[in-house]
């Protein structure tokens, strides 16, 4: 089934946003008031909802609003690298009289929002949703400034390097940043029930039902379902998952009169639907009178999702899926990154790193750090370092408390251990026990951002496609830390690992880093 919160081209959500709740209230008053009247629910025509702001309305909005802000903040960016001075205390241009130098100022300006256009950067599908945003900017960027390089090299014109040491810099920071503060705003909105796009869910229960949970439970999920529409349902009855009783609105066979009553802006087909291809083709057809989207849950998504591309062959759309790389440049840089964070975090952090080992040594007899054999890439072992938070006979005690255990699947995890310590329980709280593992991270033995690194007894207790998690080295920090960590389902942990092993980016992982800073300050399933 689909990977609902992290598919490029179905069901999204952002690695920076708020929690969408999914409502099902609009027509749950009409079914009731039939019932009251000893009606037919079926006959009782649905109360129509409050009217509310469109999502989709919102959403084309907030583009609007983006690509004025866009073109005030590339223009300030270029202004900046034209005037702020450089090169023995003087600005690039020399003074406002410089014609050149304003030309090379007022191309560029141009180019870099023409880019920001033609790379899609304010697509309605991403904006507040995942990383595409952030990187498709970052792109659209390096593209300009190297076709700007090209183009001083080619036609033999005065170097331009303030704009490349002034303006690329700050517009890379100027311009995700107003992405973020727009998509915060946004999804603040969207987590008070505003701004979402009103949706009816279609297909087979069970698959109906899994999509339903999904948007339920996910952050972002950015769509209010109406209602479903399940293969021979009835109008009137209702649809539980969970303990939530979910309208029926109709049979997948009258989906689009269905829209039409509602007001539905978009139809998320949950899976297979009788009918097949002909029916979601006919179904694409009948939506384009409603101006409603076409959602398709397609499985694939729920691991492969950012390398699926397609491609149109003799008129025959074709699905690719890229092959997952785990070597080359791309991992190279990600070494270097690791390096270059964990030597400054270990010297600028040794201040922080000398009282919490006063403060463990003074809390309870035993060492200052705790090391315990992990298992690392391609199963290797090798010994992580973590400031010591529980008693030193901690791992005796274990047997003892297996009954006790909250933990998912081959975890053992307990909201209130007895073998944590004092300053243990306020350290594992704010994570600052496993500011050692930057050490384990210098040494090449862990990443800053990668999967959970796992004890060897729980490697011993993975299905076949959970070693896949052992592909890569594990991280201090992953999406399964900013996403609820020890509260999270064994099977949605491994899901978050096995997305990030074959989908990570250095884009990516800067997101996960800053949702790390914030997780730390308001911690969620750390114990």
């Amino acid at each position: 089934m689909a990977d609902l919160a992290y598919a490029p081209h179905a069901l999204h959500a952002s690695y920076v946003g708020h929690s969408a709740p999914a409502s099902f209230e609009p027509l749950r008053a009409s079914v009731a008031a039939a019932d009251t009247a000893g009606l037919p629910a079926a006959a009782v025509a649905p109360t129509p909802a409050p009217a509310r702001p469109s999502g989709r309305e919102w959403a084309r909005f907030l583009r609007r609003v983006l690509r004025g802000t866009d073109a005030v903040l590339v223009i300030l960016c270029v202004t900046a690298g034209f005037l702020v001075p450089f090169d023995g205390g003087q600005p690039f241009a020399g003074g406002l009289s410089d014609l050149n130098a304003a030309a090379i100022g007022g191309v560029l300006g141009v180019m870099w929002i023409a880019a920001l256009g033609l790379y899609r950067t304010r697509d309605t599908k991403i904006l507040g949703a995942g990383t595409s945003e952030y990187k498709r900017v970052a792109a659209a960027s390096g593209a300009v400034f190297g076709l700007l390089a090209v183009g001083l090299v080619a036609f033999r014109v005065q170097p331009a390097s303030a704009f490349y040491l002034v303006s690329l810099p700050l517009g890379l920071t100027l311009l995700p940043g107003s992405r973020w503060v727009a998509r915060r705003w946004y999804n603040a909105r969207q987590s008070q029930g505003q701004y979402l796009v009103k949706a009816i869910v279609i297909g087979q229960a069970e698959d109906v039902r899994y999509v339903l949970k999904r948007i339920a439970r996910k952050s972002g999920a950015v769509y209010e379902v109406l209602g479903v529409s399940l293969p021979g349902g009835r109008r009137g009855t209702s649809f539980d998952v969970d303990g939530r009783r979910v309208p029926v609105l109709s049979s997948t066979d009258d989906v689009v009169r269905t829209v039409g009553r509602c007001g539905a802006e978009a139809v998320i087909v949950a899976g297979p639907v009788p009918g097949g291809n002909q029916y979601i083709r006919e179904l694409g057809w009948g939506l384009e009178e409603h101006q409603a989207e076409l959602v398709l849950a397609s499985s694939l998504t729920n691991v492969a999702g950012p390398r699926i591309h397609w491609r149109p062959v003799e008129g025959l759309p074709l699905m690719h899926v890229d092959v997952p790389r785990y070597s080359g440049a791309r991992h190279a840089f990600k070494r270097l990154l690791d390096i270059a964070v964990a030597a400054a975090a270990l010297i600028l952090l040794s201040p922080l790193f000398l009282v919490l080992a006063i403060i463990v040594k003074r809390d309870s007899p035993g060492p200052v750090l705790f090391r315990q054999e992990r298992v690392g890439k391609a199963g290797q072992p090798f010994r992580m370092l973590k400031f010591r938070s529980m008693i030193t006979d901690a791992e005796a005690a274990l047997s003892s408390l297996g009954v006790q255990n909250e933990g998912a699947g081959v975890l053992f995890k307990m909201r209130n251990d007895p073998r944590v310590t004092r300053c243990g329980r306020w350290m594992r709280r704010y994570s600052l026990d496993e500011l050692p593992q930057f050490w384990n991270v210098l040494c090449g033995e862990m990443s800053l951002v990668g999967p959970r690194p796992p004890l060897q007894r729980e490697v011993g207790g993975y299905e076949r496609h959970t070693h896949r998690r052992l592909l890569i080295k594990p991280g201090i920090t992953g999406l399964w830390q900013v996403n609820g960590r020890s509260d999270l389902p064994w099977d949605e942990a491994v899901r978050l690992d096995l997305y990030y092993v074959e989908n990570w980016s250095i884009m990516g992982d800067v997101i996960i880093i800053w949702r790390t800073f914030r997780a730390m300050c308001v911690p969620a399933g750390a114990y």
